[in-house]
Order: structure tokens, then sequence, then C-alpha cells
């Protein structure tokens, strides 16, 4: 497992990105009686996109979960921002700057859009505002008067994403963001991505699709049976198809 941080390290660009803004150690996390996550080590450095990949089952989704705080027990070190969160509550991680969009969304389908990207609370600074937000979103803006109901799937994954912005998190946790939809909204989901990057986001992203992974991030974390089993910088892809092919099947 150091041999895989090792390669963590070495492979970050630092003119590309700052210090490290999230550093997991050791993480061992349990549903009930059942042992999810096994050690895992993963470190995701100041205006990376990072994505962890791996089969259905892998512990990826757990990862983002044990990071905010919504499992039932976890031990080892998180770090964000230097300061430890292990023991933290949920909300408090929150407040740090942390943000977590779920697979499922999570929408109120009762509101209309512009009501959905009120409610969270700003947190910290720097927040996007809402012209900012239907900039990256036009069709949000479309919809802004639309309840969640009304919204397609690719709208309400827009939307889901785009109510974390108003907040001022700094690092945000993207599970899933291209699950089931059609292939021009993944690459406007895209898009928005690597436009947040560029305005100072940092982003742990877990994905299936692997296609779009590579359209996105910096570098990518392999996950099996609740492990980190490689790490592989964007710019290897090319020369490291063979064992992606034995992880993932792509």
């Amino acid at each position: 497992m150091s041999e895989v941080m090792d390669r963590a390290r070495a492979g970050t660009n630092p003119g590309a990105a700052g210090g490290a803004l999230l550093e997991i150690r050791g993480l061992e996390t349990w549903y009930g009686e059942s042992h999810i996550l096994h050690g895992v080590d993963i470190e995701v450095r100041q205006g990376e996109v990072v994505t962890l990949l791996g089969r259905n089952g892998a512990g990826k989704t757990t990862t983002l979960r044990s990071v905010m705080g919504l499992v039932g027990r976890r031990t080892g070190s998180i770090r964000f921002q230097g300061r430890e969160i292990i023991d933290m509550r949920s909300d408090l991680v929150a407040r740090m700057g942390l943000a977590y969009c779920p697979e499922e969304r999570g929408i109120f389908a009762s509101l209309n859009v512009t009501e959905n990207l009120l409610l969270p609370p700003v947190v910290q600074p720097g927040g996007l505002d809402l012209d900012t937000i239907y900039a990256l979103f036009p069709n949000l803006k479309e919809r802004a008067n639309s309840q969640g109901t009304k919204l397609s799937g690719g709208e309400q994954q827009m939307l889901a994403i785009a109510r974390i912005l108003r907040t001022g998190a700094k690092l945000l946790l993207l599970d899933e963001p291209s699950e089931g939809l059609a292939p021009v909204i993944v690459q406007q989901i895209g898009r928005t991505i690597r436009e947040l990057k560029s305005r100072g986001f940092t982003v742990l992203l877990v994905e299936q699709n692997f296609r779009f992974a590579q359209t996105v991030a910096d570098r990518h974390y392999v996950m099996e049976h609740g492990r980190v089993v490689d790490m592989v910088r964007n710019e290897d892809l090319a020369a490291s198809m063979d064992r992606l092919h034995t992880y993932l099947g792509v």
C-alpha cells in the first residue's frame, strides 16, 4: 500500500495543484458487523480532480461516506487541510468546507430549482452566486421555476451538483455523476467539472464510467474489495491499460 501512496505523491504535478487537501490513511470502515474498507490510503491535493475507480462493491461510495462521517464506525485517519476529522460529526465536517453529492442526488422534489439551490446553508466564504451557477448550468436557468419532479434525470444531476457550489465548499465529493445519463449530458457534466477545477475547486469523484473519468481527472485510484490496489496518473493511462483492463474490464 505504501508503494501506491508513493506513486500518488510522486504523480502529482505541483504546478497544477497545491498541497494535500485531503489525506486518508489506514481507513477501516464498518456497516454494522460488515467490515467494508480495509486500510484505505488516498491523498487528494489542492486543485486536483481525483477519481475512485472499481467494480460495484469495491468500497468507492463507502469511502466518500466515510470522509463525510455518514457511516457507523471508522478507524484510521482522515485529515482535511491538516486537521483530523475521523471522529467529527457529519454536520461539522460539512462546515469545514466539504460537500457530498450522493448518487441518488437527493434533491427536494416539491421545491423548484431556485429553492433547491438556495436551501443549503453557506458554510464557508467563496461559494458561487446564483448568476454564476446559472451560467455554468444554463439548463437550470431555463427551468428555474420548475419543481424537482418535473426535471429530467440529467437536470436533476446538474441541480444536485449545483446546489453544493453555493455553500463555499472547497472539496467536492461526487458519487457517480454520469450514471444513467445521456451522452450529451455526460459531456456537459464533464465540461462543468473541468470548469470547476479551473475555478480552484478540488474534486474526489467516484466513477464506473472509465471513459468519462479519463476526460476530467488528474489521477485515478483503483479499488478492489475495500482496498486501494493501484494509482494511475492520467498521462500514464496509455501505458497502464493492460492492468486497468484486469481491474475494471474496460
